[in-house]
């Protein structure tokens, strides 16, 4: 009887793969996220008024400094005014009184312009 050889195990391959590969997948996953996230966020707010011409809208923004913006668009004319806590002064007519409710809406009573 023969006996049976062994012989040696061939060695296991070695792969020439770039670890840095994986990253432009990375890349690619975040970039379609992101074009998700905006396509969602903008249907969520009814963007589409942002693209038409004959749409007229104001929007308030609380800025990352905490000052308040106001961002107001009529027609293809976008204006950005920014609020301040500045005391002004000049010569005007009082036009009205303004009221706080309870339930925080404010109402504006305009004043009989034949006083």
């Amino acid at each position: 009887m023969r006996r049976p050889r062994f012989s040696r195990r061939p060695a296991p391959p070695v792969h020439d793969e770039d670890p840095l590969s994986g990253v432009a997948n990375l890349f690619d996953v975040s970039l379609a996220f992101i074009v998700a996230m905006s396509v969602a966020l903008f249907s969520m707010f009814g963007a589409r008024s942002l693209f038409d011409e004959k749409s007229d809208w104001t929007l308030t923004h609380t800025a990352a400094d905490g000052r308040l913006e106001i961002v107001q668009k009529q027609g293809r004319q976008i204006k950005v005014q920014k609020v301040t806590d500045k005391k002004l002064s000049g010569d005007g007519d009082r036009l009205g009184v303004a009221y706080k409710l309870a339930d925080g809406r404010v109402i504006y009573v305009p004043e009989d312009k034949a006083k």
